[in-house]
């Protein structure tokens, strides 16, 4: 660095050094300078800078607003299924790990699925689906919970976590897919899902059907399975009916990364308790 004997501005020569800066120590640089007896300037990180990396972190992910206030210690685990969903989020986690600045990322994805999904639900007689529908029921039983409680938790140990919802992303990407741009916003949605660390994929399986997004189904789960990036995911039908959704080639990749992470979870509606 350049020695230099121009003296710093001090707070009170730029207001009052507190209200216009959330963090007055280093008015939101990150970073504190010095000057050693020689009169060179050097710096260090500011206590904000994780906490602030933190935040954009949190706010890149995408959580959606119902799960912000979702964590591990307010999942309620009444039930057997609930515990055993638990109990393999915790172990899944601990395939992450960070030291002296390196990532380890998970290899295999996490998945919880419907014993009977919804698709083949739809498909019985209407006299049979409702006395199916509670046998099997799928809905409401805290995967989502859990899941946006891992992706928190990853996020606070530095990892890039993007949450996606089934319907909403799938309808991006299809208007992207039509928009005369060249593709680039198409480009951008395809890199941010295909690069994160981690995608956590909610619902999967739930957009209607069609050629265009079986093919974008494959393109980013592929694309991951190559890196050996996970994905974290839940979905409301089986596994047949989610190869379905999704097309095969999809569905075998998605599936097959889970290893021993797979769990297909039925139980009460947590929902509909006391409506």
């Amino acid at each position: 660095m350049n020695k230099s004997s121009e003296k710093p501005k001090q707070p009170d020569e730029l207001g009052d050094g507190k209200g216009d800066y959330e963090c007055s120590r280093c008015k939101d640089t990150e970073f504190l300078f010095y000057r050693d007896e020689r009169g060179y300037e050097f710096a260090r990180p500011c206590e904000c800078r994780e906490r602030k990396a933190w935040k954009r972190r949190f706010k890149q992910a995408l959580i959606p607003d119902e799960f912000v206030h979702a964590n591990f210690e307010n999942f309620k685990r009444v039930t057997k299924y609930q515990q055993s969903m638990y109990d393999v989020t915790l172990e899944y986690m601990s395939e992450f790990k960070k030291e002296n600045g390196e990532k380890a990322i998970a290899k295999h994805n996490l998945g919880f699925i419907a014993v009977v999904g919804e698709q083949r639900l739809r498909e019985l007689p209407a006299g049979k689906r409702a006395e199916m529908k509670q046998m099997h029921n799928n809905f409401g039983v805290g995967k989502t919970h859990l899941q946006i409680a891992l992706a928190k938790r990853l996020i606070k140990d530095g990892f890039n976590v993007l949450v996606v919802s089934d319907v909403t992303f799938m309808d991006e990407l299809i208007q992207a897919k039509m928009m005369n741009d060249e593709g680039e916003t198409l480009n951008q949605l395809l890199y941010g899902a295909i690069n994160a660390d981690v995608l956590v994929w909610d619902d999967i399986g739930k957009a209607k059907w069609s050629e265009a997004k079986e093919a974008l189904y494959y393109q980013i789960i592929n694309e991951r399975y190559r890196k050996q990036k996970p994905i974290v995911f839940n979905s409301n039908e089986d596994r047949g009916t989610l190869s379905e959704k999704i097309g095969y080639a999809a569905a075998s990749r998605l599936l097959g990364q889970c290893g021993p992470y797979l769990l297909e979870v039925e139980g009460e509606d947590f929902r509909l308790k006391g409506a």
